[in-house]
């Protein structure tokens, strides 16, 4: 009763339970009380206004909601759904002139506030359609354009400065498989029916073997025992993407994704499965037919920097770091000193993201995005992500330690956004002393490990 001020702000429910249990305090204060909310429909008929409908409030003339205070509403915000007790109860002393004037300007400015946070709500969702009907344009104008003008012409059109710039801005989701397929090639001459016979030659694996065969006693892998990795993606793959929900067991991708990894350890038993693969696997599934997908799948991982990291050939994977760390020190000098000073390895936080094409590390649109470049240019732009990773997000790896950085980088946050990702990749120069990517790896292929074992990191050196 003594405060300054007795503005109040209830929800609908709240004032109706406070009704049950003091019903004398409200029947001498119906008139005190003033909707902020809707004002359109005529408050109090649970016909026109669903609000009291569902609250089962009557209808009927003593409804405290009938009060006519709402005339000057010219605004009626579409979110607030509460009443302001704008006089006292009748048995307490009645509001001053000051009082009043002061409560009648806490009410009107609360109506421009609400006001103002829905025109900006608004706002900012007419920008979001805007953006979002601007992209799908950008997206129908290039699928126009790579059906009808680069695809018929692939040979001729796919290195010109035209489709690489259209490559660059991500290609269309429509095109985007048939790209990637085109791009990444079949080397290996795989054919349809060849994924046919090691798929059935995978299955009948899997009736052979137990789920408990893994390897020999004497910790050595024969033919046999790599084949019998089939039992060991079973695991793994419902740990991929499980936000999706659709490789999972019972999910409508599940058993392709089996059957593709089955096939592929059966084809390349002297690879097997390698944890990570099922990943590479997914995203080719999202994006080809069964037959295409296996066989852009094994070509991809035939690729030299992927048959490295698969193999776990620690020499050629310490010249990879040694090549990255090159241009992490031309590009991101602070950083790069910060790192070595924590004693930070590229192996610590690269190997995940080569090993699935950075398809487990960042948000599904953005690798998609980084696998489009990466057909594009090759293994380069692998380690060009990485950097542009490491660019986006300096100023805050800048003031961790060891332990924080490792966490950040083996969990990225999912808000990343493709277009500041990109930015950051085209600041990005990979010209290390007038040397592109490809010349600094030649030149620490041929001078053997002494470079790399100056630089890189003593676990994988070990």
């Amino acid at each position: 009763a003594n405060s300054p001020s007795l503005c109040l702000s209830l929800s609908f429910r709240s004032l109706f339970t406070r009704k049950a249990k003091e019903p004398k305090a409200l029947s001498h204060n119906a008139a005190g009380w003033r909707l902020f909310g809707k004002t359109a429909a005529r408050v109090g008929d649970p016909a026109r206004d669903p609000q009291v409908k569902d609250s089962g409030v009557s209808s009927g003339p003593q409804c405290p909601l009938a009060a006519g205070r709402r005339k000057n509403l010219e605004f009626e915000p579409l979110s607030t759904t509460a009443l302001i007790l704008e006089d006292r109860p009748a048995n307490l002393p009645a509001k001053s002139l000051e009082e009043t004037q002061r409560h009648k300007l806490e009410y009107e400015e609360m109506v421009a506030g609400a006001r103002r946070r829905e025109l900006k709500e608004a706002q900012k969702k007419k920008r979001q359609m805007k953006e979002r009907h601007r992209q799908e344009d950008s997206i129908s104008n290039a699928m126009v354009i790579w059906n009808n003008e680069i695809l018929p012409h692939w040979d001729t059109m796919k290195c010109t400065r035209r489709v690489r710039e259209l490559w660059w801005q991500g290609l269309p989701p429509s095109v985007r498989g048939r790209v990637w397929s085109l791009a990444i090639g079949n080397e290996l001459n795989i054919t349809p029916e060849l994924y046919e016979i090691f798929l059935s030659r995978a299955k009948e694996k899997w009736r052979s073997y137990s789920e408990t065969s893994s390897v020999n006693d004497n910790g050595g892998a024969s033919l046999a025992d790599r084949e019998s990795s089939l039992d060991l993606i079973k695991l793994d793959i419902s740990r991929t993407f499980p936000s999706l929900f659709i490789f999972q067991k019972g999910g409508p991708y599940h058993d392709l994704l089996h059957s593709l990894l089955g096939a592929y350890t059966c084809y390349r038993p002297d690879i097997g499965y390698v944890q990570g693969m099922s990943f590479i696997a997914a995203v080719l599934i999202l994006n080809l037919e069964e037959a295409e997908a296996f066989i852009t799948f094994a070509n991809l991982l035939n690729k030299p920097c992927q048959m490295a990291f698969f193999r776990v050939d620690h020499e050629l994977m310490l010249k990879y770091f040694a090549a990255f760390e090159v241009f992490f020190e031309e590009n991101l000098p602070r950083l790069f000193s910060h790192f070595q000073t924590n004693s930070l390895t590229p192996d610590l936080y690269l190997i995940d993201w080569i090993f699935t094409l950075y398809s487990k590390s960042l948000p599904l649109d953005v690798a998609c995005r980084v696998w489009d470049v990466f057909c594009r240019d090759g293994e380069e732009s692998l380690f060009r992500a990485g950097l542009g990773i490491l660019r986006l997000y300096e100023d805050i790896l800048l003031q961790m330690d060891f332990i924080h950085i490792a966490q950040f980088l083996t969990r990225l946050p999912d808000d990343l956004q493709p277009h500041t990702l990109f930015t950051a990749m085209a600041n990005t120069h990979m010209i290390s002393r007038n040397r592109r990517w490809a010349q600094v790896f030649s030149a620490l292929m041929k001078d053997g490990n002494k470079e790399v074992d100056k630089n890189s990191s003593p676990a994988l050196r070990g």
